[in-house]
């Protein structure tokens, strides 16, 4: 059977696929679509991340086609119905980045918090803001919020209490007499009261049309004055522009976003010069171990579907 891989993966991974399969692993593929719906022409399964787009167009490409393998959790690139309609099964790595996720929030939140390490340039230029650096914050006895309390979100929690933080969350798939509350410990909250109590917001929710512009300006502007913002979600969930203004015009302490609307990010994006800001490519769920575990639990799941 033949797998077509059109981004990077794991080369143990594609060697475990390539023993037992016709393997085509071309990671620039996703940026010749024209290529990648020759390739799929033939394939059984295909295997991607986050900047593939599986439509209607692939898929009509691709009639052998039984199993998408997606490496990573966010599922927004791939045309769900449309797969559920031609009977392929689309195969997530859940859970085989929580850690790294949940641990890039715990880092983020410490370094808004205490506000120091984004300096080092002026101590390195003979700077000494010693003064101005010595208002930091302790993460002890503050309040994380957590928007969506999966996996992820779940695991931030175990965390944020190891560091003798508070923990609330809202998840509207819960309710309130969800077993999870009793056994994590952690508070539900509606959305808006989350927002106003806590010092630290982490978002873990999928992008939705209801989720699409959640965090704009008049929600952004319900959060508690001095509050810290984190996106490793969806970039769509938070309005970019009224992020940079709340932090321009100090309503917020600090924010970490992790996913844009537009990746990668334009050069003239609001959020270029915002202050008090932590911005990375899309990375808050990929490190060496991470990678590993979603390139080997997608391989197994692909190979198990189709031989199912």
């Amino acid at each position: 059977m033949l797998i077509v891989i059109s981004e990077f993966m794991d080369d143990a991974a594609v060697a475990m696929l390539a023993a037992r399969h016709t393997v085509r692993y071309d990671p620039d593929l996703v940026d010749r679509r024209d290529a990648l719906l020759q390739a799929c022409e033939a394939a059984d399964a295909l295997i991607v991340r986050n900047r593939t787009r599986v439509d209607a167009a692939l898929l009509a490409a691709a009639p052998r086609l039984r199993a998408v393998g997606r490496l990573g959790v966010g599922l927004d690139n791939i045309e769900l119905p449309a797969c559920a309609e031609r009977g392929v099964r689309v195969i997530p790595a859940t859970g085989a980045n929580a850690r790294a996720v949940a641990e890039y929030v715990i880092a983020t939140t410490l370094a808004l918090l205490r506000g120091a390490y984004i300096h080092s340039a002026q101590v390195a230029a003979g700077a000494w803001p010693r003064t101005a650096l010595s208002s930091g914050l302790e993460a002890q006895g503050r309040t994380l919020g957590i928007v969506g309390f999966g996996g992820i979100g779940q695991l931030t929690a175990r965390l944020a209490r190891g560091l003798d933080m508070k923990i609330a969350a809202h998840d509207p798939m819960l309710d309130a007499g969800a077993p999870v509350w009793a056994e994590t410990g952690v508070r539900p909250l509606a959305l808006d009261d989350l927002l106003a109590e806590c010092d630290a917001v982490s978002l873990h929710v999928p992008l939705t049309p209801q989720t699409a512009g959640l965090f704009d300006a008049a929600r952004l502007a319900r959060m508690k004055p001095g509050a810290i913002l984190i996106n490793t979600a969806r970039g769509g969930i938070v309005d970019e522009a009224a992020l940079a203004a709340a932090l321009r015009h100090g309503a917020l302490r600090g924010a970490a976003i992790d996913v844009f609307g537009q990746e990668p990010l334009p050069a003239d994006s609001p959020l270029a010069n915002a202050p008090n800001l932590i911005l990375t490519p899309h990375i808050a769920g990929l490190t060496q171990e991470a990678n590993e575990r979603v390139c080997s639990l997608v391989a197994q799941r692909v190979d198990e579907a189709l031989h199912a």
